[in-house]
């Protein structure tokens, strides 16, 4: 008669399958997640089973039975020193393009033909390749967590360059189309416009500009910190999004006697007043400026 198996046992069903089963290092006794075409592919198993535990590779079959969308959810409130439009863009990609295919499904029932088919729906119906790309980063971070976790085993995100981004090129004004639109604008917003082409500064930036910032003798301004928009309404003020994002950038000359007639016609209070403001002393959020006196669809007519 054969001797006792050291861990685990196996039995032949009914059905002429084997099934195997073993007691985890939780001291819960499990069954192995498939049956066996033979006694010796059972025991195959086991064998394998028994190795992971021993060298600490176990996973708890139990654990990846979270829900995505719960899993999801949390892995963006508990992700560190996101700024507020990243956590926007989360949500967003996490609403609308990743909840509705993996929400209600456990995390380990994810594989990799799902997220393909995921995938491919989504350029089949049009979602821009740069959004697909987004989201499908996003999926790939939240099941590295999952890996890193002990979830689950293997990320089911392993499409080749899907999450890299081609964006179309963006259409670029000449300099007469510049001050054209710096010219359409109201005169609050004109050395703002000249700011942004020649500066090369991004919007944050722009709105968070203090008087201090800016030193008229050597023609410079200090780039420190950004302004971000809350959800909801309200904003905050935080660094760079790198360290490279700190830096003082040369004006050039054409720009600054706009830079120099805007402070004076829009003063700011003290030298910690923010430079680019409302008409009532309010920072400047990115849709207003958009909207002001049909800017956004003259920039489009001017680059046609």
């Amino acid at each position: 008669m054969p001797g006792k198996r050291r861990f685990g046992r196996v039995r032949e069903l009914p059905s002429g399958r084997w099934q195997a089963r073993y007691k985890g290092p939780d001291g819960i006794d499990r069954p192995a997640p498939h049956t066996f075409d033979s006694k010796t592919s059972a025991e195959r198993w086991l064998t394998l089973t028994e190795a992971e535990i021993i060298q600490g590779d176990w996973i708890d079959p139990d654990a990846g039975r979270v829900l995505f969308g719960n899993f999801a959810r949390d892995w963006i409130e508990e992700r560190p020193n996101l700024r507020p439009k990243t956590i926007q863009l989360y949500l967003y990609l996490l609403r609308s393009h990743l909840a509705p295919a993996f929400s209600a499904r456990a995390m380990a029932d994810i594989r990799e033909p799902d997220v393909r088919r995921w995938r491919k729906k989504l350029l089949d119906a049009q979602v821009s390749a740069v959004t697909v790309a987004k989201a499908y980063r996003l999926l790939k971070a939240i099941f590295n967590t999952a890996v890193d976790d002990g979830l689950i085993r293997r990320n089911p995100c392993r499409i080749k360059g899907a999450g890299q981004e081609k964006s179309p090129e963006r259409p670029v004004l000449t300099v007469p189309q510049v001050y054209a639109l710096a010219d359409a604008v109201p005169d609050r917003y004109r050395a703002l416009v000249l700011l942004t082409v020649f500066g090369s500064l991004r919007w944050g930036e722009l709105a968070a500009l203090r008087r201090s910032d800016i030193d008229f003798q050597a023609r410079t301004v200090r780039i420190s910190r950004q302004l971000s928009e809350q959800r909801g309404g309200g904003f905050t003020f935080g660094p760079p999004k790198s360290e490279a994002g700190k830096r003082i950038v040369v004006v050039p000359d054409a720009v600054m006697p706009a830079l120099r007639q805007h402070t004076i016609a829009f003063p700011a209070p003290g030298d910690e007043g923010l430079v680019f403001t409302t008409p009532t002393g309010r920072p400047l959020p990115h849709s207003r400026f958009r909207s002001v006196s049909g800017s956004r669809r003259f920039a489009q007519r001017a680059c046609r």
